[in-house]
């Protein structure tokens, strides 16, 4: 298990922490040994959110508010691999074919599919602006939570984020 993901579940909406906390879990298990998933962010302050759509090469059309991020309800990952075999996980990949373990299956794709398995949307399918590493959280009829309906929805603070009633 990796420290730093355990501590970005825990900002992510109150609703979905556990539910994240035991799938990061069981996906993280896919992962054969010298392998380790991360979540590169969960939840994502406005100021954040503007920092990364200001940046170049451009990483998001989002601007602050317009993310999932935003109110934690998204997770972006990076694989983390032990080149060397001494558990220090030295490189950070965002390759989507690697096979690490060796079991014929690109580490990245069982994540993937692990994920959309338990009903979260890939950024990877996108048509436009296609983002592989992120995904988010759908309502309970299956369907995209927009940030225009969050961003206007009824909001509650915990831990000193603000979230908004689902």
């Amino acid at each position: 298990m990796d420290s730093i993901t355990l501590q970005r579940i825990q900002e992510a909406h109150p609703s979905i922490r556990q539910q994240l906390l035991q799938q990061y879990t069981e996906a993280n298990n896919l992962l054969g040994k010298g392998a380790r998933l991360r979540f590169a962010y969960v939840y994502r302050s406005n100021e954040l959110q503007n920092e990364l759509f200001n940046k170049r090469p451009k990483v998001t059309n989002a601007r602050g508010g317009q993310s999932i991020h935003n109110y934690g309800l998204a997770f972006d990952i990076v694989l983390l691999y032990d080149n060397d075999g001494n558990g220090t996980f030295e490189e950070a990949s965002w390759s989507t074919i690697r096979d690490f373990d060796k079991d014929s299956k690109a580490d990245w794709m069982e994540i993937v599919s692990y994920f959309k398995s338990k009903g979260w949307e890939w950024g990877g399918d996108w048509k436009s602006f296609k983002d592989a590493p992120h995904f988010q959280f759908k309502k309970p009829n299956g369907t995209s939570y927009k940030w225009q309906e969050l961003v206007n929805a009824e909001k509650f603070v915990d831990n000193g984020i603000t979230y908004p009633k689902l």
